[in-house]
């Protein structure tokens, strides 16, 4: 999802005002990513305070902390770039149980968690993440769980899902 998508999905509607935006997106751009980059909020424990945004970069993985409401300054935000060879991740898990899915994914020390349509949106960073580090090209994905940007709908109507090749020698 792109940085300005995230407004409406904000927990405190002040965590993404005007203000705020406009320490985000200048960060970013100056470390080499799009100013309105396809990206992932962690939102923590007090979203009202701060947060996390991690951006997708040709270059690498842009860290922004933002401080929604710092005493006398108003918004703040500091960031960093993590080169793509230098990401750490952990495993990206999928529990599926009962019509519903659980996911879990690391990330630079932060956890992403959801279920259903979030653990879709949250597979298809990871993914994203995945392909950065891999040296492939970034934004292939889509926000709904890996779907194919403009794929055409298959005989069911849904989306083409994108496939990952199996390792070498599969028949899968």
């Amino acid at each position: 999802m792109r940085l300005d998508g995230w407004r409406q999905r904000a927990p405190h509607k002040d965590s993404l005002g005007p203000k705020v935006r406009d320490v985000i997106q200048p960060a970013i751009a100056a470390l080499g990513g799009d100013p309105d980059p396809e990206c992932w909020i962690v939102w923590g424990d007090d979203p009202a305070v701060r947060y996390t945004v991690l951006a997708l970069s040709e270059a690498g993985l842009v860290l922004v902390a933002v401080r929604v409401n710092v005493p006398q300054e108003g918004p703040r935000s500091s960031a960093k770039l993590v080169r793509w060879n230098r990401v750490q991740t952990g495993e990206l898990a999928m529990e599926i149980g009962g019509g519903h899915r659980l996911l879990s994914f690391q990330v630079e020390g932060q956890v992403l968690r959801g279920s259903d349509v979030e653990a879709e949106e949250i597979a298809a960073f990871a993914l994203d993440v995945f392909a950065g580090m891999d040296g492939r090209p970034l934004g292939t994905r889509s926000a709904a769980g890996g779907r194919i940007k403009g794929a055409a709908p298959t005989a069911a109507g849904r989306p083409a899902v994108l496939r990952l090749p199996g390792p070498e020698g599969s028949s899968s």
